[in-house]
């Protein structure tokens, strides 16, 4: 990585703990990928991006704020992005998926709160992540009962502005999403100074179905066998697309998409023929956790999908490009975005359904339903994923798991018993 020092100073960061956690990425990220043999070319991008992590896309949106333009932190895949780039801000990522944040978050937050909460708070009142330090505004959901404590916590220093997620999907809960959204709206306008018209609306909505395109053409070529791709760098991608600007992940996207389509042509994989296909369902994966990835494809088999927020539920289904007005672009948002079909709904049979068509389109052998450790909504999903993968036939392994290595051994041999299981 180059020096960014000065600027993670001036952005008021505890630097010498910041140092720390440089020190120890790139020794990770070589072991989990610069090991693989055979890798696509084009992930030079994403191996790119990594070494840089805090650096380079940090440094541009500290040019778009020195141009006056605003920057906010989004925590979820519900928050529609449409909205800030619409109003001409940058919607962006933040950290939240290293146990070198959780230290920190436990020191305002329960230790019996999922790691990926206690990760994102400890990142900011820590000082040890420049997103954080960056965003004029984080927008917070109430997907959760963490969460909207969480966000009582960010908010004493920074602008938070939480979305009322419905927890039904019924009619009268798409109509408050549809509220919801134009309170939003409401909300950056003034933050930004910059009107959401029905035109710059428009542009949003198809640079960012762009993004989706390109990273679903990725997953598709998972379909194959051999597998052009592994699973880590699959997720890998998907991580990055959270931070990333959006055209130049698109492009990146689909110069990858390019390449494994001639990798199929070709019958070159990443993987031998026949390889034992996994399905992982379950908690989103923030970087750099990569460490069930990394287990399952040094344990004879290939991850071929993710049904996640780091998976599917962040590129499937496309926002609708041929409304009139703006209030029917608001509403063709808030039905693209109610189809995500996270845990906190009830009833939820549409990830059920999910999980069962993703496992026949990705001919997956088996099926990883992985836990955070406290995450009470995945947790008890789990008995209905399992329950309704054992009656389809489809093998299914349930793991509960959070950010330290020290269960690492253990998960490696259910994992290896699983996968010789299936044959």
């Amino acid at each position: 990585m180059a020096d960014y020092h000065e600027m993670w100073e001036s952005l008021g960061m505890d630097v010498k703990a910041h140092d720390q956690l440089c020190a120890v990425l790139p020794t990770a990220f070589g072991d989990t990928y610069l090991s693989q043999e055979n890798r696509p070319e084009n992930m030079a991008y994403y191996d790119f991006v990594v070494s840089e992590i805090h650096g380079v896309r940090p440094a541009e949106l500290i040019e778009h704020q020195k141009a006056g333009g605003k920057v906010l932190g989004t925590f979820c895949l519900y928050v529609p992005d449409e909205i800030v780039f619409a109003a001409g801000g940058i919607a962006t990522g933040l950290c939240g998926g290293s146990q070198f944040w959780v230290p920190d978050g436990e020191k305002v937050l329960p230790k019996n709160t999922c790691p990926l909460i206690k990760a994102s708070v400890g990142a900011r009142v820590g000082r040890t992540c420049p997103f954080f330090r960056i965003a004029d505004m984080y927008v917070g959901e109430t997907t959760c009962d963490g969460k909207k404590k969480a966000w009582e916590v960010l908010a004493e220093d920074v602008p938070v502005h939480v979305m009322d997620m419905p927890q039904m999907k019924r009619p009268q809960d798409v109509q408050k999403w549809i509220g919801e959204i134009g309170i939003f709206r409401d909300v950056v306008e003034k933050f930004t100074g910059n009107k959401v018209t029905k035109e710059n609306l428009q542009a949003a909505i198809v640079l960012l179905n762009e993004k989706r395109r390109a990273l679903a053409r990725v997953f598709a070529c998972r379909k194959a066998d051999p597998v052009p791709l592994s699973g880590k760098d699959a997720l890998l991608m998907m991580q990055i697309a959270f931070y990333d600007d959006p055209g130049r992940c698109a492009e990146m996207a689909n110069k990858l998409a390019d390449e494994l389509e001639q990798r199929i042509r070709d019958g070159h994989g990443v993987f031998a023929k026949g390889t034992k296909r996994i399905l992982v369902t379950g908690t989103p994966m923030a970087i750099p956790n990569w460490k069930l990835h990394h287990l399952i494809e040094t344990s004879g088999a290939v991850v071929v999908c993710e049904e996640c927020c780091t998976g599917t539920r962040y590129f499937e289904n496309l926002v609708a490009e041929d409304c009139q007005t703006i209030e029917e672009q608001f509403s063709a948002l808030a039905k693209r975005y109610m189809k995500n079909n996270c845990a906190c709904f009830t009833p939820n049979q549409g990830r059920i359904d999910d999980i069962l068509r993703l496992a026949k389109e990705y001919k997956a052998d088996g099926v990883i339903d992985v836990n955070l450790k406290f995450c009470t909504l995945y947790d008890m999903e789990g008995r209905d994923v399992e329950r309704a993968l054992k009656k389809e036939g489809i093998p299914v392994l349930g793991l509960e798991t959070d950010y330290t290595d020290t269960d690492a051994e253990q998960l490696r041999t259910r994992i290896g018993a699983f996968v010789e299981m299936l044959g």
